[in-house]
């Protein structure tokens, strides 16, 4: 049977080798799994055809060059690359692949971008007005580059219409299997997830709650370790009084501390994980309002309502009606 989904991945000097490979292992799969009826044919495209060294020192051979992909393209796969920074990796955005990118666009079907190459999706500037993940640790990054789109940082993946953008390093392949399960259904992306021994569908997403890995370190061990105990206890009381008893200092003293440790209030941190936590269950399972609210600690609809509006300007219900991803 001849190719009917033609992937055309993006190559280029540094880029990171598991975005690369990730994907083609999972599209490969799916014709195995699927005895070739899937139909993708995986072909990497780079500035120039010939090897191309990624960041792990491993050269990948690309079949052609930017060139010579033309217009036949399903899926366009846009990996990524990072340098690193003073505080962290730094995305790195090559203007000759933003180019490519934005020129062969137009021409497939769908656009998905792993990891850090959600940078390269937005310079070329197909993020635009469009919600959008990325590794974590380049979230601020393009955020503060590229105003115009709503970066979410925790989520694995993230469909906006034609356009999908993945998070940071394996979550590349819970995109593909995405993306699989959208061409062929979830029965092959589940044999192809159970060949590579992973989960159709992670619970959470980059982390078990994202407001933490979204703030830097404390400089005090006893306030990490304190945001840590907040994650894991989000149904349970987490008043300042109860917070400061349990970090032996007195409530005010405990406040400015918090703050000056993350930057914010001990209730504004909770309620923030909170309606993370929220989020999640509403993306991914079809629990009641009412056993969402009291599993993270809201305690009643209202409060969950009234978090969601604050936070995020949408109800829990049209937050689900939108970004539901289970079955």
């Amino acid at each position: 049977m001849s190719p009917s989904h033609r992937v055309v991945i993006a190559v280029f000097p540094d880029v990171d080798l598991l975005d690369v490979t990730g994907p083609a292992e999972v599209f490969a799969l799916a014709n195995r799994e699927s005895g070739g009826r899937a139909g993708y044919e995986v072909r990497l495209a780079a500035p120039d055809a010939g090897p191309v060294r990624t960041a792990a020192g491993v050269r990948l051979v690309a079949d052609l060059a930017f060139g010579e992909v033309g217009a036949a393209v399903d899926t366009l796969l846009v990996p990524g690359a990072v340098r690193p920074g003073p505080d962290g990796p730094v995305a790195r955005v090559d203007e000759d692949v933003v180019e490519w990118v934005r020129a062969t666009a137009p021409h497939a079907r769908r656009i998905a971008s792993v990891c850090v190459g959600a940078h390269l999706l937005a310079a070329a500037g197909l993020l635009d007005g469009r919600r959008a993940t990325t590794h974590w640790s380049t979230a601020a990054q393009l955020a503060a580059e590229h105003p115009r789109v709503r970066v979410d940082a925790d989520p694995i993946f993230v469909r906006s219409g034609r356009v999908w953008t993945g998070a940071g390093i394996s979550a590349c392949m819970d995109l593909a299997l995405a993306l699989v399960a959208e061409d062929h259904g979830e029965e092959l992306a589940l044999a192809v997830a159970r060949q590579l021994v992973m989960y159709l569908r992670r619970q959470g997403g980059q982390s078990q709650f994202s407001v933490p890995l979204s703030r830097p370190a404390a400089a005090r061990r006893d306030i990490d370790e304190l945001r840590l105990f907040i994650t894991e206890h989000l149904d349970g009381e987490l008043s300042a009084a109860v917070l400061a008893e349990r970090m032996c200092l007195s409530e005010r003293h405990f406040a400015r501390v918090f703050r000056q440790e993350t930057g914010t209030s001990p209730a504004a941190y909770v309620e923030a994980a909170r309606v993370e936590a929220a989020r999640r269950l509403l993306e991914s399972t079809d629990e009641p309002l009412e056993r969402v609210a009291a599993a993270t600690g809201m305690g009643s609809v209202e409060t969950l309502h009234r978090a969601f509006r604050k936070q995020l300007d949408i109800t829990p219900a049209s937050y689900r009606r939108r970004f539901r991803t289970a079955s």
